[in-house]
């Protein structure tokens, strides 16, 4: 019988209906032919309580010796959903879309849970320095209605097809080269206009700049993330799942608050993440002078919150938000010896190939052991 109804998927989570755990009860009534069916919902008025009752009559239905099926809904108690969500994102991660992003590039999405803190300049700098010591960087501007890449990294221009794939802009760093591809580059889009699209519309947008980009030989991806968490934080997740994350707060409190949220998604989807950069940390004068202007303290309280590493430390310079201006990010002074030193970390740190597939075998003994197995 629940061989049968492994057949029945719920459209939404991607799985089947036993695999979800949300068969709660099956009554067979050999003499009569009947079999009554029970399923535990996320919420009483799930608007797929039509197709499952349909699908279940269907699949059970149609077993020898049933003639008669009976469907019944129940709802899930607040621990059964968060054990069937985590289920569900473990799984959607475990088959990413193909995209032209080679194995062996390190993936570092920059995220935070609210704008204003500066998660695009420190992309940019990020991705300059990167490149400065010889590397190829791809940088994906996932921010889709706020966009900004393409100005702060002085990158004109809009994105050419090739054989049917989008052909990124490219800007020479030094030694290095950066790829960019951002939706300030597609034809069309200006930066003075709204982009209107809905959640699931702006996630099919990053799907596209992943499947559909010809991104070549990448040694790191950079991904500019839009503040918050949402269709675009969880749809990275699933299409990327060894991203890792690094969450920018700025000192206050409240900013330290709502960046916590975009780090708690992040490992709800199974992403690692990699440490926080603390942006605007204090204002230096001339005279050597350090003013607090945004108060003090919030890396190093959010990086002992969440259990990670505090990155980096960039000071409130003038000159990162003249270069996000001008395109030409930051060259010299405190706030580019600071990026310069967060790259170097990042490359120093950089976990191989085989104890990340190590660390994915351990989560997945996390997750079984809370859980029970996850079923493949």
């Amino acid at each position: 019988m629940r061989g049968a109804l492994t057949g029945v998927i719920d459209p939404e989570l991607g799985d089947n209906v036993v695999a979800l755990g949300m068969v709660r009860r099956i009554e067979i009534d050999g003499g009569r032919g009947r079999v009554d069916v029970t399923l535990a919902l996320t919420t009483a008025g799930c608007p797929l309580r039509a197709q499952l009752m349909r699908d279940v009559r269907d699949r059970v239905g149609a077993l020898p010796g049933v003639s008669d099926v009976g469907v019944h809904f129940g709802e899930m108690t607040a621990e059964q959903k968060r054990s069937l969500m985590e289920r569900a994102r473990w799984k959607a991660r475990e088959n990413p879309p193909a995209t032209d992003i080679p194995a062996t590039t390190r993936i570092v999405a920059v995220a935070s849970g609210k704008g204003g803190v500066g998660k695009s300049s420190v992309t940019t700098n990020l991705a300059v320095q990167l490149a400065r010591r010889g590397l190829v960087v791809g940088v994906l501007d996932a921010d889709i209605g706020g966009f900004s890449i393409p100005r702060m990294l002085g990158v004109d221009g809009r994105v050419q097809a090739a054989d049917g794939k989008m052909v990124p802009l490219e800007k020479r760093v030094g030694d290095g080269l950066l790829k960019v591809v951002s939706m300030g580059s597609i034809e069309g889009a200006e930066e003075d206009q709204a982009v209107m699209l809905r959640g699931l519309m702006l996630n099919r947008a990053v799907q596209h700049f992943l499947e559909d980009v010809r991104w070549g030989e990448l040694d790191y991806l950079l991904v500019d993330m839009p503040p918050g968490t949402s269709d675009i934080q969880m749809g990275l997740a699933r299409m990327l799942p060894r991203t890792e994350v690094v969450i920018v707060t700025t000192p206050a409190l409240a900013a330290q608050n709502v960046a916590a949220r975009a780090a708690d998604m992040a490992r709800k989807g199974y992403l690692r993440v990699a440490g926080v950069v603390e942006n605007m940390s204090a204002f230096v004068c001339e005279h050597g002078a350090s003013y607090p202007l945004f108060g003090s303290g919030g890396g190093e309280r959010l990086s002992a919150q969440l259990g990670v590493p505090l990155l980096a430390s960039v000071p409130l310079d003038p000159s990162v938000a003249t270069g996000g201006d001008t395109g030409v990010p930051v060259g010299e002074g405190a706030a580019a010896d600071a990026f310069a030193a967060l790259a170097k970390r990042l490359v120093d740190e950089a976990v191989p190939a085989g104890e990340m597939a190590g660390c994915t075998a351990r989560l997945l003994d996390e997750v079984e052991e809370r859980l029970g197995p996850v079923p493949t």
